[in-house]
């Protein structure tokens, strides 16, 4: 596990204009036409996360999806998981 410093991790964002970082996390958020759909994007999610033996902070209200993460075992910091999952779930938009 790699921990990632603040120059590599701006340009990870640069190249992924669907993450924010935000109070020490990458963070993904984006809406659904309805509850259906965002949660079938989510179960997706949970499976790839299991996958990737890492899991994001999922928040789902209706078709609003809001999801967080970093990495515990390194401190809360932002690591090579953390983005590697990132580019799972991208791929699933």
């Amino acid at each position: 596990m790699k921990i990632i410093d603040k120059a590599d991790l701006n340009q990870w964002l640069d190249s992924h204009e669907l993450w924010a970082y935000e109070d020490g996390q990458i963070i993904f958020e984006t809406q659904f036409d309805n509850f259906i759909d965002a949660f079938g994007f989510l179960s997706k999610v949970a499976i790839v996360a299991e996958k990737h033996n890492h899991h994001p902070t999922i928040i789902n209200s209706y078709g609003n999806v809001h999801l967080s993460m970093n990495t515990h075992d390194a401190g809360n910091k932002i690591t090579d998981r953390d983005l590697n999952l990132a580019e799972a779930i991208e791929e699933l938009l």
